[in-house]
């Protein structure tokens, strides 16, 4: 069906052209309330323009200057990132009495853990784009088999869909050998549009999170969030919680957690964060186990913006809506196996107010 909202609309630009000669295209995805910008490389949103208290759309997503720049990204900035987000511990996975030894990335000097798919993820993958109807645009790709050490074909499809103030993302793949999926986006926002994020107010619907390692992998215990810095049930702003010594933060550098959400299968409120200065708000509904609540704890003024300015620990937040970290190897964690035959579906929604 045709959409009627003729006022929703999707363009298509050039972007520029990868070092191996491919091209890349921009989309633009328009409402009268909202202003998503997504390009084809690593299916990435570049850009976010939300509308503030008076109405007036302005930045709030962290963006690189130009496509070169996103080529040597290290923090994933807008990207879609897989075939398994966040972390597998030691590289390592058994499925059906199968070893599977995937690429590992984390700590950069020495890796020994698989962060956000390897080496080379989906953030740094072309992926084919069908523009609308309306303001969406679908994105595609099929991730070989044994690519980054994963088994089977992974046929995965992306939707970007702006409807109103609503920033619709939906997941689909399927595989052609049993194997295992966690996809989410990696957007850093910042809803006052620039310097820290210390001052927006965040609240989270979870009464518990997984409490990591040294190596920021999830123990396998669920911490109650009661009388610590995690508990956001009632709302706090994000810089109390960071000035906090609590053992979880500080060996996380700040927030860098899975929070546990109801488990329920339905698309349902899990975060809201407002910033009291431009009136604007974020609330994130979804229907995964679990949200990433991150603080950008390793920009560290090593990464330069579209506007020149470095980008630095606290300059935004990103919220990960996902399946638990190290599910392959956490046999208590919701399971990510997909198996031929079965269809992975994941459906979040940012919405700006």
């Amino acid at each position: 069906m045709e959409d009627a909202r003729t006022d929703h609309t999707a363009t298509r630009q050039p972007y520029g052209t990868l070092g191996s000669g491919e091209s890349v295209d921009r989309i633009t995805l328009s409402s009268p309330r909202l202003r998503v910008e997504a390009v084809t490389y690593g299916a990435r949103i570049v850009s976010v323009s939300a509308p503030d208290s008076a109405g007036e759309l302005g930045e709030v997503a962290l963006g690189l200057a130009d496509l070169a720049a996103y080529e040597q990204d290290l923090s994933y900035l807008g990207a879609c990132v897989g075939r398994y987000a966040n972390r597998i511990a030691g590289g390592r996975f058994v499925l059906d009495d199968r070893t599977f030894e995937i690429s590992t990335n984390e700590p950069t000097d020495s890796p020994v853990t698989t962060l956000h798919g390897g080496r080379r993820g989906f953030d740094a993958a072309l992926w084919e784009a069908e523009v609308g109807p309306g303001a969406e645009v679908r994105m595609r790709r099929v991730s070989p088999d044994g690519e980054m050490g994963f088994p089977g074909d992974l046929d995965v499809t992306v939707t970007y869909r702006v409807e109103d103030a609503d920033l619709v993302v939906e997941y689909v793949a399927t595989a052609t050998a049993p194997t295992v999926v966690n996809l989410t986006n990696h957007t850093y926002f910042n809803l006052a549009g620039g310097g820290s994020v210390e001052g927006h107010v965040v609240r989270i619907e979870a009464d518990a999170i997984l409490p990591i390692d040294e190596r920021s992998i999830p123990t396998g215990e669920r911490l109650p969030v009661d009388d610590t810095p995690f508990d956001l049930r009632r709302g706090a702003p994000i810089g109390v919680g960071l000035r906090a010594g609590h053992e979880q933060l500080v060996r996380a550098h700040g927030f860098d957690h899975t929070y546990v959400l109801d488990g329920s299968a339905t698309t349902r409120q899990a975060v809201r964060v407002d910033e009291p200065t431009t009136g604007r708000s974020l609330e994130l509904w979804t229907d995964r186990p679990g949200v990433q609540f991150y603080t950008a704890n390793y920009l560290d003024g090593s990464v330069v913006g579209r506007d020149g300015a470095t980008y630095r620990q606290t300059d935004a937040f990103c919220l990960e809506p996902q399946h638990f970290p190290d599910s392959p190897n956490q046999p208590s964690f919701p399971s990510t196996v997909l198996r031929p035959g079965e269809t992975y579906r994941a459906r979040d929604v940012y919405r700006f107010g």
